[in-house]
């Protein structure tokens, strides 16, 4: 596991950005942390860090957002309102892995029995002061 330390919203974009260049299609991202922590803002990075020029917004009721024209296709997942695993089937889960894209997964511990053992976890937790951000990969070095 790496662990970061950035100091600005835009930071932990370029951090996305980094671990943009080293997914492969079919990766799946599993996010965790607080309400405001910044997975928002680090799926941005990742976003851009694919070439996608899309405005990325969080999915909270929308469930997820598609991203196509970066070199991979970026899918954008906000489990916080799915009670379990099973609702993620629904949703045509099966169906994202399959179309060879970023799947980055927010709130992923409410689905997290539903995850492969193989997907990048990245922790993202407040720091010291308003913009600090402590992250935490697993799974690929940058």
């Amino acid at each position: 596991m790496s662990r970061y330390v950035t100091n600005s919203e835009e930071e932990t974009q370029k951090l996305g950005e980094r671990l943009a260049a080293k997914l492969a299609p079919g990766t799946v991202i599993a996010f965790t942390g607080d309400l405001g922590a910044g997975k928002t803002a680090f799926t941005r990075g990742l976003a851009r860090g694919l070439g996608v020029n899309d405005r990325v917004t969080s999915p909270t009721f929308t469930i997820v957002n598609e991203y196509e024209g970066g070199r991979l296709p970026l899918f954008h997942f906000d489990m916080y309102r799915l009670g379990s695993s099973e609702e993620l089937y629904d949703i045509g889960w099966e169906d994202y892995l399959a179309r060879g894209g970023v799947c980055a997964v927010e709130w992923s511990e409410n689905i997290d029995d539903a995850l492969d053992h193989d997907a990048l976890r990245v922790d993202i937790r407040r720091g010291e002061h308003q913009g600090q951000r402590l992250i935490s990969i697993e799974g690929v070095t940058l």
